[in-house]
């Protein structure tokens, strides 16, 4: 019989490897024996309070009463359980963003599930076969149990270890607090008709510019996350090049890249949206005290979000030593004369009304996908937004024509952008891209994983008021 891991501070910070809370992992974790399943676990959502500023902000939501959701650390080719129990007064769900998991593991209530009630534990399982960064974040009452704190970020180790000496994880979140450190209104009718609300207070790992030491010229393996329900991340990484300091983009969205990102510059900022993910080489500066910053721009101001800093005398290494990161089984496909299903993302239709259940909605319907706005989770009846056929290649057209930009986020299949009538895009593998406004972007896929698909805006609010819909795979 498996010992189930109850998920205390001190197991949860053991199972993270420290990654939780941004520290160094050990050189050759990736490459301690692999076991055919790991030990289950147990989380426990529930009410939680953090000082983010000055006072203690009470009325978040995380595994923990007084810190963040942890890095949950698994293995590519590794069985994992996890039994959530729900300690709220309100429904949840749990949905692993970007692994492709079974169908029924997926967490959309209604579409592959029942939501989870009070004092209910609801038993998810699966085998993670994609190395890379993933989130969790609940899929019931979205919008509040999100910008309450209720996210975390995964990361499936490769089987074989790349060669870092370190690795520091930062889930990147907005939260929406007043003067008096308590939340204020979580979004606007106004705001989600447009652009979104955004946070009064970004973090790193629920802190502002947090300090993690790596030794001077080791390489260290930094994944992030944007988390939060709108914010539109501008990075950069700021470093001492002139004592050694470089990197480069190695992974995204869950995958090593097949076609380089170019290296972040304060002029050429890399976007991370709402639900993306970065896997980022590091070479730390040769000199005790010099710091390699992740800083957001946006056009009032320069902010540093986490600093990276170099500690000891320096190790001498280079990114040249890393071994390329293998890539995950993903079936391709010629994009010439396969099938093109076409869809339109943009207002909805006058007059609709949101169904409830008990997973609520914002109370208002602006957006739609094929003039279909999604009606709330508990809706009946709602067709899917596309049929596809198993084991088939397709292209979907997404054509944008609001003046909002849309980051859209696809359960249970990974794709890759072809063309777009806007930018060049990198065809790297994703199951999030960025819709820019009056954007038509074609995107390949073969659907290999059967089911009900969830197929949706990952700005919470667009998604709340109907810019959602699923694709079902038979």
């Amino acid at each position: 019989m498996k010992k189930k891991l109850k998920m205390d501070r001190r197991t949860l910070l053991a199972l993270a490897g420290g990654g939780a809370a941004g520290l160094a992992v050990p050189k050759g974790f990736a490459a301690l024996a692999i076991p055919a399943e790991a030990a289950p676990v147990d989380l426990r959502i529930q009410k939680a309070s953090y000082r983010l500023r000055e006072a203690v902000t009470e009325n978040m939501v995380s595994v923990f009463p007084d810190g963040p959701p942890p890095v949950l650390r698994m293995t590519q080719g590794v069985r994992f359980s996890i039994d959530v129990t729900n300690t709220l007064d309100e429904a949840t769900t749990i949905h692993w963003h970007g692994l492709r998991v079974p169908n029924k593991m997926d967490g959309v209530p209604y579409l592959t599930q029942f939501p989870i009630q009070k004092d209910e534990t609801w038993h998810y399982s699966y085998t993670p076969d994609d190395a890379g960064v993933y989130w969790y974040h609940p899929h019931c009452r979205t919008m509040d149990q999100i910008a309450r704190g209720l996210t975390g970020i995964i990361v499936v180790a490769e089987q074989d270890d790349p060669g870092f000496d370190g690795e520091t994880v930062l889930n990147l979140h907005d939260f929406r607090i007043g003067k008096d450190d308590q939340f204020m209104k979580l979004y606007s009718a106004r705001a989600a008709a447009r652009a979104g609300t955004l946070g009064t207070v970004m973090t790193a790992n629920w802190q502002q510019n947090p300090s993690y030491e790596h030794q001077a010229g080791s390489l260290v393996r930094l994944r992030l996350g944007a988390t939060d329900t709108t914010r539109f991340y501008k990075l950069t990484f700021d470093g001492a090049e002139s004592d050694g300091a470089e990197g480069r983009i190695i992974g995204a969205d869950g995958h090593p890249l097949r076609e380089a990102l170019p290296w972040p510059s304060p002029d050429a900022p890399i976007t991370v949206a709402p639900g993306q993910r970065l896997d980022v080489a590091i070479r730390m500066p040769d000199t005790e005290g010099k710091d390699v910053v992740v800083t957001n721009h946006t056009a009032q101001r320069i902010r540093p979000l986490a600093t990276l800093r170099a500690t000891g005398s320096s190790l001498g290494r280079s990114l040249g030593e890393l071994s390329p990161l293998p890539p995950n089984e993903v079936p391709d496909f010629d994009p010439d004369g396969i099938e093109v299903v076409e869809m339109v993302f943009g207002w909805s239709p006058d007059g609709l009304k949101p169904d409830n259940g008990f997973c609520g909605s914002l109370g208002y319907t602006f957006w739609s996908i094929d003039r279909q706005p999604w009606q709330g989770d508990a809706a009946k009846s709602i067709a899917p937004v596309a049929e596809l056929k198993l084991g088939r290649p397709y292209v979907l057209r997404l054509r944008n024509e609001s003046p909002n930009s849309h980051p859209i986020h696809l359960h249970g299949q990974v794709f890759r952008p072809l063309r777009s009538n806007k930018l060049k895009l990198p065809s790297n593998w994703t199951d999030t891209i960025v819709l820019n406004r009056r954007e038509t972007i074609d995107i390949g896929l073969v659907a290999d994983n059967p089911g009900d698909w969830a197929f949706h805006c990952h700005v919470i609010e667009h998604q709340k008021t109907g810019l959602a819909g699923f694709i079902r795979v038979t």
